[in-house]
């Protein structure tokens, strides 16, 4: 039993140094600023950008994609109008 006591004694000290140990001084911010910066910097050498071509082949997909959602929400709205139009009775009779 005084084995066991001598050991639990020595465990808070055991403690209190290694939390001093392992306590160090944060870096001032400008350090932390710069040290980030470098991250991003080094991430965008990482990327790999599309060609001319490439995104100019993109850009013909938007527009095209564009042209046509466009055309459906107009003919979905006519269509819905025409109909709000007969049942509502105020649509013109031809």
């Amino acid at each position: 039993m005084a084995d066991a006591k001598k050991a639990d004694a020595k465990k808070p000290e055991a403690k209190k140094a290694s939390k001093n140990s392992v306590k160090k001084k944060k870096p001032n911010v400008f350090q932390r600023l710069w040290k980030y910066l470098l991250a991003c910097k080094g991430e965008l050498k990482k990327i790999t950008w599309p060609s001319a071509r490439q995104t100019t082949k993109n850009f013909g997909i938007v527009i095209a994609v564009i042209i046509v959602m466009g055309l459906f929400i107009f003919g979905l709205d006519s269509g819905l109008y025409a109909l709000l139009g007969l049942v509502m009775g105020t649509g013109s009779a031809a």
